[in-house]
């Protein structure tokens, strides 16, 4: 651990020529595949060789050349053949995407970037005791597929699969447990399996461990999980905003020991971790055979696909995140927007997705936004939000106002001020949305409708979401998913 250290410490001092040296990595393999050859990478000698000869694409764009992947054909995105597809279906619709893994990425971005968690944890907390126990992990399920010879499923699934023996000890629940697919039936047995184990680190995304969580306190009689688990001192999470999760955790594992490390990681690639004690910046990690672009979101939403490499971005501006890696996916927008906050070393937070906002009048409410206004409201009325997702209403043209559905744990006292106070913080923290409220010149104050206990849950699990990398979306520019959670809040 203390030696990968040095080499973080290496690229965050000489970033660029790591990424240079990623990229010619990049293109030496994909010479030897049939999208390398389309694209002429043999004559791909500079970075702007590469800009002209290889258009930026999304998924639909990327397809064509998963289908031949899916169905069995070699050296297309990435030597050789694919064994492994996560599959995702993000936070913006319910078709699934099927995000090819190769060997390398596999071990060298995905397996590499969780062991740099514990590495970097390790050297903040050198007196760390979670060797001494277990960790839970928690993951969604996968299937093999029989006639073209690959495995589809959650990307947690197919890591815990593939993992070397030494990370089998240190885990629960067992093998078989982890990789089912019947959700509730594996809750019961990762909490049983879990109740005899000494846990003392605890991975999955935020909202179904907190699931997992209520369910081993219900089989246990305990009042907490700190009495379950007395050793228990990190919680390795990312995929979500952690922030309207924190307080539900802070009440269920009431322990001033308790550390929480957050990673960016997605089916596409393993891209930055939480690497300071007081910060929740994350650190860019430039050494897991990910080159990256970024277009200015101003760009972006004007139809601008030109992109930027490190050497060029600024802080606090804006950006959506542009990858070519060592799993095939050539200038291949990921649908993430970040901000950096820092440029020595490159550390940025993520904002939302470019298609998760609010833009019904020219508002631009960003997910950022919404969090961190749910968050201070949250802490005002002493109230929980599980979750939500909100959208633009037009009374006529011209004219909207934005509609919530929020999902309490715990309500506020009056769901009223709470709103109104929601609306006037995010008129802080968006100059746009304060533009477009003052006098309700276009934007009319906010509505709330309070959802019924577990409607979230009930909408993913109606798409067979449940579990793993599975998200429910935010902002809801289109109001096609709202409306869908909305009519599902009436009728169940």
């Amino acid at each position: 651990m203390k030696k990968r250290i040095h080499q973080i410490d290496l690229f965050c001092k000489y970033p660029i020529r790591a990424q240079e040296d990623v990229f010619e990595n990049l293109i030496e393999k994909g010479k030897h595949t049939s999208f390398g050859r389309e694209h002429s990478f043999p004559s791909v000698s500079s970075y702007s060789d590469y800009c002209n000869q290889v258009p930026v694409r999304t998924y639909e764009e990327l397809f064509p050349y998963i289908d031949k992947l899916k169905k069995g054909k070699e050296n297309v995105l990435w030597p050789g053949k694919v064994k492994w597809f996560a599959k995702s279906s993000g936070t913006t619709n319910a078709r699934s995407k099927y995000i090819p893994i190769s060997k390398e990425s596999l071990e060298n971005c995905h397996f590499k970037g969780g062991k740099d968690m514990l590495s970097l944890y390790a050297n903040n907390f050198p007196k760390t005791n979670m060797y001494n126990g277990k960790g839970l992990m928690l993951g969604g399920g996968q299937k093999y597929n029989s006639i073209y010879n690959f495995t589809e499923g959650d990307l947690s699934a197919i890591l815990i699969d593939n993992f070397p023996f030494w990370v089998n000890i240190h885990r629960t629940p067992d093998l078989k447990t982890a990789l089912l697919k019947n959700w509730d039936e594996k809750l019961n047995l990762i909490s049983d399996q879990a109740l005899k184990e000494d846990v003392t680190n605890i991975t999955g995304v935020p909202s179904w461990v907190l699931v997992l969580l209520h369910k081993i306190l219900e089989k246990s009689g305990a009042k907490d999980i700190r009495e379950i688990w007395p050793n228990l001192e990190l919680y390795m999470h990312g995929g979500v905003n952690f922030d309207p999760y924190k307080d539900q955790f802070e009440k269920l594992i009431p322990s001033n020991k308790m550390s929480y490390l957050e990673a960016y990681n997605a089916s596409e690639g393993f891209f930055g971790i939480q690497d300071q004690k007081d910060s929740k910046d994350l650190l860019l990690m430039l050494d897991y055979g990910i080159f990256y672009e970024f277009i200015p979101l101003s760009s972006y939403n004007k139809g601008d696909k030109i992109a930027i490499t490190l050497k060029d971005v600024v802080i606090d501006d804006i950006y959506v995140i542009v990858i070519s890696t060592n799993a095939g996916l050539w200038r291949y927008i990921i649908g993430d927007t970040i901000r950096f906050t820092s440029i020595t070393p490159f550390r940025i937070k993520i904002v939302g997705r470019t298609q998760s906002y609010i833009n019904a009048v020219g508002e631009e409410l960003m997910v950022e936004n919404a969090e961190s206004a749910l968050r201070l409201c949250s802490e005002k009325y002493n109230c929980m939000v599980s979750d939500y997702i909100a959208t633009a209403v037009f009374v006529k043209k011209g004219i909207a106002f934005h509609k919530w559905i929020i999902e309490f744990s715990v309500p506020p006292k009056s769901e009223g001020d709470f709103m109104k106070d929601l609306d006037n913080i995010l008129r802080g923290v968006n100059s746009d949305y304060n533009a477009k409220r003052t006098n309700n010149f276009v934007l009319l104050p906010p509505e709330l409708v309070v959802a019924k206990k577990d409607l979230f849950y009930k909408w993913l699990e109606k798409h067979n979401r449940l579990g793993g990398q599975f998200k429910v979306p935010r902002l809801d520019n289109s109001s096609e998913i709202f409306n869908e959670i909305l009519e599902l809040n009436i009728t169940y």
